[in-house]
């Protein structure tokens, strides 16, 4: 494959976890017994450009035309959505005259906030099911995926953006240069662009290869978010280091011409990454054999737990958790099964190892001997909810090491 950022067509190999099915097509019971298609999961890296990423191999239709995840079943990801729509408001002076529009807005988690504050909003999501529950929420969604073509609707119809939200999408596009353009083509020319997105330094740190999955085509450091928004004449203005998802960062871009100096925080940031190793080849060079190391210490827990007759579930079925069972060849009889708060995944089963999943209650009923959290960026949300059972001695057991919060929260000023 050719990097889909710079065109450089001599990759190099990070990890290869193997062949394993799409991460988010949870299986209806009548579908046990049915072939499931799989798709080789190769993680590779430009030396170019050191954009980190995988084949497209699946179309963001196949994923996200019904997509199973609905943010708002997080309340910490509500409340991280909630604090930075205060932030910005303030912060970049939004008022009744200014626009906030939001790429894949889900269930409308971010923008009812702005909606409740007075702030023209409009989200655009192509999930048909997802944008619905946004619209009910009073949430103005486009239900589309965004292209050139559509910002340039957007801002005909609603006016250019002050400020564009790019949530946890700026990994899940196949068209990098395309979508990029489309980011800029919103935005007022004085404007802000706010993306979040995992950082790969935490992946390479600590072997979160739970991260890799068919939708998440490329994988950021600074540089190489640097490297792809330059191509849509966006400069980056600041950076927040943040501890949702494992560990992300936050950059605020601006159109070209607007930045005088980034901020200080620029710099830093890319400092951390160049002494980890993550602007050289070399850098990357550990990853396969840590992940190695986290199956197998994962492995050996169950094992143990297995042969000393313990009674193991699971909790959450998130898509980095179908990686992580998939690539560990975890099956029910290792993990009996899950629960999830999202009743759309209760009665279906994870692709590949086909882990049955059950409401939260089930826990509760059962009363097992280990609980294994596997969306293990939410452990402190999901430590709380578990809290009763600690009255039977249940012990909870995180497969990937997370990071510790981060200090540098502060939100870009005007």
């Amino acid at each position: 494959m050719s990097c889909r950022l710079c065109g450089h067509d001599d990759l190099i190999s990070v990890v290869d976890l193997g062949a394993t099915p799409p991460c988010e097509l949870f299986l209806r019971a009548d579908q046990l017994d049915d072939p499931e298609p799989t798709f080789p999961l190769h993680l590779r890296l430009c030396p170019q450009c050191m954009l980190l990423q995988i084949p497209a191999l699946i179309t963001p239709e196949d994923t996200f035309t019904e997509y199973a995840y609905f943010s708002s079943y997080s309340d910490s990801w509500v409340a991280h959505a909630e604090k930075f729509v205060s932030e910005a408001i303030e912060n970049l002076g939004l008022r009744g005259d200014s626009l906030v529009v939001e790429v894949a807005s889900n269930d409308g988690y971010l923008l009812q906030h702005a909606v409740a504050r007075g702030i023209p909003s409009v989200g655009i999501e192509p999930s048909v099911n997802v944008g619905a529950a946004a619209r009910e929420k009073g949430v103005p969604t486009v239900t589309a995926f965004l292209d050139e073509e559509l910002a340039a609707q957007v801002r005909s119809e609603h006016g250019p953006a002050s400020l564009v939200v790019a949530n946890n999408v700026y990994a899940h596009i196949p068209d990098l240069l395309g979508f990029t353009a489309a980011l800029r083509g919103l935005v007022a020319d004085d404007g802000w662009v706010s993306i979040e997105v995992h950082h790969a330094l935490n992946l390479v740190r600590h072997a979160q290869f739970d991260t890799i999955y068919h939708e998440h085509f490329q994988y950021y450091t600074v540089l190489s978010a640097q490297n792809a928004l330059a191509t849509a004449g966006l400069t980056i203005a600041d950076v927040e280091l943040l501890d949702t998802h494992g560990g992300s960062i936050r950059i605020w871009a601006r159109p070209d011409g607007v930045v005088d100096q980034p901020s200080a925080r620029v710099a830093e940031v890319l400092e951390i990454e160049r002494a980890t190793g993550l602007h050289e080849v070399e850098g990357y060079a550990e990853v396969e054999q840590r992940t190695r190391e986290v199956r197998a210490r994962l492995l050996r827990f169950l094992l143990d737990a297995q042969a000393a007759g313990k009674r193991v579930v699971g909790y959450g079925a998130p898509g980095k958790g179908n990686t992580l069972l998939n690539y560990c060849g975890i099956r029910p009889d290792l993990l009996e099964y899950t629960v999830d708060r999202n009743p759309y995944k209760h009665g279906r089963y994870t692709p590949g190892t086909r882990i049955p999943i059950h409401e939260p209650e089930r826990i509760d009923a059962d009363r097992p001997d280990v609980i294994v959290i596997l969306p293990w960026n939410l452990a402190t949300e999901i430590t709380a909810q578990l809290a009763d059972t600690a009255a039977w001695g249940a012990e909870l057991y995180l497969p990937i090491e997370s990071v510790e919060p981060s200090t540098s929260t502060s939100t870009a000023t005007a």
